[in-house]
Order: C-alpha cells, then sequence, then structure tokens
C-alpha cells in the first residue's frame, strides 16, 4: 500500500485510511492531544463510575484513590501507545504489525475491532436510554411513546456519531476543541445544580471495603477509562511532527484523558454515597438517573449536552474502528468503512434497548471479557514501543516479507497465553444479566474460588498486562534490535 496516496486533507471528507501520514501533513503539537481526549471524557456519564465503585463495598476514601491511581496509570499508558502514533504516523492497529507480524496483527485487530464497536455502541445506549429518561421527566412523551422515542434517538444519535466518523480526522478534532469548552461549561452547572444533594455525613459513612474489593474497583477504573481506549491511543497522535516531545505525548494524553474523570468521579461518588436509590437508578440508566437530580429547567439543556459529550466519545471510537476494519484487509474507502460500523453500532443499540432487562450487567461483564485481551496486547505493544529507538519502517509495516515479517509467533503465543491466564482469574459477576460469559474463573480454585475474597477483584487484567509486557521486554529484545539494524 503506497505511502504516497493522495488524503484528501484539503477537502470536507478525509479520504486516507490506513496510509502513512506524508511529512507534510504532520503539523500537530502534543498540546493539540488535549482536546480530543478530554473532549470524550468529560461526559456527566463519569459520574456513574461513582455507583459502579460503591457497589464493590469499598469506602468513599478507598473509592477516590482508586479513581485517581486507576485513572491517571490507564490513560499514562495510552500515552506510551500514543508514542508509537508519532515514530510510525500510522494508525495503533497497522503499528501493532512490528509486534505481530503484518499477517499476524489481524488475531489482536479484530479483538480491538470488536471493544470499539462495543463501546461506540454502549455509549450510544447510555444517550437513547438518557433521551427517553428526561423526555418523560419533562411530560414530553407518556410511557406508550418509549419505542418511538427510543427508535428516533437511536436513528439521530448514530447519525451524527457516524457523520463525524466520516468527515474525518481534522472535522473531529475541531468539533472536540469546540465540545471541550461547551459541555466543560455545562458539567460545571451541573455540579452546581446538584451539590445540595450530597449529604457528607452519609457519603463519608460508607465502611471501608477488602483489600481484594479495592483491587477489584481499580481494574473496573482501569478498564473502564484508559484502558477502554487504548487501542485506538496512536491514531490521534500519527499527525504528530517526528520531533515531538515523548514525554510531552504522553503528558497531554494523560492530562487529557484524566482531568475531567477524575473530578466527575469524585463528585459521582459523593451523590452516589449520598442517596442508595440513585445509586439503584445509575445501573439501570446512568444518564438518566443523574438528570433526577436536576430542576425542569435544567433537563433540556442537559440531555443536549449529555448526548453531546457521549456522541464525542463515541466518534472517536468509530472512527478508530473503522482504521482498525481497513487494518483486517477489507478493501473499501475509510469512509465506508466508518459508515460499516455505523450500520452495526446501530442493530446493536436497537437489540440493547429493546431487549437487554439491564445495562449495567453486560456493559461490566463485555469491559472485563475483552479487557484481558486488550490489556495482554496493550503490555505487549508497550514493552515493544519501549525496547525500540528508531522510526518504525513504514514500508515494512505493509509487507509481509519486509523486515517485521508475515506473523511473529512469541507475540501472538503471549497473546494467546496472557489471554488464557488471564480469563483464569476474573469472574462474570452478573450471571443473570450476562449468563453467555460464565464460562470465566477457571483459575480461581487457586485463590480462594469463585466465592473467595478475591474473585471478583479481576485479577486476570492485571496478570495479562503484566505477563504481556514482561515477557515482550525480555523475550522480543533481540528480535526487535534485530528488525532496527535490517
Amino acid at each position: 500500500m503506497s505511502a504516497e496516496r493522495s488524503t484528501g486533507a484539503g477537502t470536507l471528507i478525509e479520504s486516507r485510511g490506513i496510509e502513512i501520514v506524508p511529512e507534510s501533513e504532520r503539523t500537530a503539537r502534543p498540546r493539540d492531544l488535549f482536546w480530543p481526549w478530554f473532549a470524550a471524557n468529560v461526559s456527566v456519564f463519569g459520574m456513574s463510575y461513582g455507583s459502579f465503585l460503591l457497589g464493590f463495598g469499598i469506602s468513599l476514601w478507598q473509592a477516590t484513590v482508586v479513581a485517581i491511581i486507576g485513572i491517571v496509570v490507564s490513560f499514562a499508558l495510552c500515552g506510551l501507545i500514543a508514542i508509537a502514533g508519532k515514530r510510525g504516523s500510522a494508525p495503533t492497529m497497522v503499528l501493532s504489525r512490528a509486534a505481530f507480524g503484518v499477517q499476524g496483527q489481524k488475531i489482536p485487530g479484530i479483538v480491538s475491532w470488536l471493544t470499539s464497536i462495543g463501546w461506540e455502541t454502549s455509549l450510544t445506549i447510555t444517550a437513547v436510554l438518557a433521551t427517553t429518561t428526561v423526555l418523560h421527566r419533562l411530560g414530553w412523551v407518556g410511557e406508550s411513546g418509549d419505542v418511538a422515542v427510543n427508535i428516533i434517538a437511536t436513528i439521530l444519535v448514530a447519525a451524527l456519531i457516524v457523520g463525524a466518523s466520516v468527515l474525518g480526522y481534522h472535522t473531529i478534532m475541531r468539533l472536540q476543541s469546540v465540545l471541550t469548552w461547551l459541555t466543560g461549561a455545562f458539567t460545571v452547572l451541573f455540579l452546581i445544580l446538584t451539590f445540595s444533594s450530597i449529604h457528607w455525613d452519609k457519603a463519608f459513612s460508607h465502611p471501608d471495603g477488602t483489600l481484594a474489593q479495592t483491587i477489584g474497583a481499580l481494574v473496573m477504573v482501569m478498564t473502564g477509562f484508559g484502558l477502554g481506549w487504548i487501542n485506538i491511543a496512536a491514531d490521534w497522535s500519527r499527525y504528530q511532527k517526528r520531533t515531538a516531545s515523548d514525554t510531552q505525548i504522553v503528558a497531554w494524553n494523560t492530562i487529557g484523558g484524566s482531568v475531567a474523570p477524575i473530578v466527575l468521579v469524585f463528585f459521582g461518588l459523593l451523590l452516589a454515597g449520598s442517596d442508595d436509590k440513585l445509586g439503584a437508578a445509575v445501573a439501570a440508566d446512568p444518564i438518566g438517573a443523574l438528570a433526577s437530580l436536576l430542576p425542569d429547567w435544567a433537563l433540556f439543556p442537559f440531555l443536549i449536552v449529555a448526548i453531546l459529550t457521549l456522541v464525542s466519545g463515541a466518534v472517536l471510537g468509530i472512527y478508530s474502528s473503522g482504521l482498525t476494519l481497513l487494518s483486517l484487509g477489507i478493501r473499501i474507502p475509510r469512509p465506508a468503512a466508518a459508515a460499516v460500523d455505523g450500520v452495526i453500532l446501530t442493530i446493536g443499540t436497537i437489540v440493547v434497548v429493546f431487549f437487554a432487562q439491564n445495562f449495567l450487567g453486560p456493559f461490566q461483564s463485555f469491559l472485563i471479557t475483552l479487557g484481558v485481551p486488550m490489556a495482554a496486547w496493550a503490555g505487549i505493544l508497550i514493552a515493544d514501543i519501549l525496547r525500540r529507538r528508531k522510526d518504525y519502517d513504514e514500508a515494512a509495516l505493509f509487507d509481509p516479507n519486509g523486515r517485521y515479517g508475515a506473523w511473529d509467533v512469541l507475540s501472538i503465543a503471549t497473546l494467546v497465553v496472557a489471554s488464557i491466564i488471564g480469563w483464569g482469574f476474573v469472574i462474570n459477576g452478573f450471571a443473570d444479566a450476562a449468563p453467555w460469559n460464565n464460562w470465566q474463573g477457571y483459575f480461581l480454585g487457586l485463590i480462594g474460588g469463585k466465592d473467595g475474597d478475591w474473585a471478583y477483584a479481576n485479577l486476570g487484567v492485571f496478570f495479562a498486562l503484566v505477563l504481556g509486557f514482561v515477557v515482550t521486554w525480555f523475550a522480543r529484545a533481540g528480535r526487535i534490535r534485530r528488525q532496527e539494524q535490517a
């Protein structure tokens, strides 16, 4: 695939797919990375994690520490992946070919595509559920109007997401910079309007949880925030100048992704800790439950901004999932790939909104299951990136006979083994809501069984991440040196 293919950078729609970005178009600066990551993570949905964390049975101070550590560390890992984008000027799943081989990369690529599709769909579902709840509260629709409202909301939200994704990188970057100010301002207003709902004594009265419960909450935060984005991190740094500082790229990724969620999760902890009923309602409809705290005059503006923040995050996902689809060998234009994923997103949203009985169960179950192989892949790629001292051989990323080869058996085996081990140490805590996922946890007998204290800590995500990193750091060091000397 030619790295010199025309990109249509001066046109409304970005036509570049997974090709290398030419030197003349690498004009972005590290601080530009703040906008997409902040806009995608300033959503009031972040406050829902306050309820999710307290659901692990930990105290407010434990949940606060867990949130800060989990959010910062997970987005810092995204920043490390973003370094590859600067060095190779290609999408994440193309750069990953250096570690897995040009053909071997399709294995984690499929998992990455499923992860992105799942995130996009979950964000769209949240927006649709919020629309129905808020419109009911306003009295604009009755119970009999649920089906029609949900269908219309699904179509409109999906259209916004797909439309922005089809337009491409430059439009998305401009859009995110605008949304950052708009959504940030209204989020501050939401905090002010709901501050009186906090009951400090009750919020701080929750007893401390065990170490296992705390680690379980930490894993959820990491998979729900940074690790949920890690497979697309280099997609947004591939337009960076080659002279950009690696440290600044990591820093701006981390700052942009972390600042808003830390504040929002902490506020969500205070709200959920003050009202047990609110915490339960968040499980069924996160945004709608939070809207119940607002006065009527603020509901419609809240709905609009909530939808825009969710759309902002979904746009990043669907843009990148389209690139991942192309990296798997699907030969269609990039805008068409985004449209294909848009159709899948719409179908998935309809299935969940109209047939799922609970949102939180399938969502968390999905996060942990795909989080294991994604954590293993991230560990492998981060070690590979940190071991390299030179920029990528751009032509070899598209040539199975090049220095990166067609298949890297060691990386693929590491991914498979780390995933198998990881799945053995996680458990589906939502057996009724997601019975299709009850096959995991087969190694938990080694640490107390499926009813033991560590059963819900989801240590498998950590094990997969660390194992992937350590094996790659030591076992592939020589191979990486030879690749760079070829």
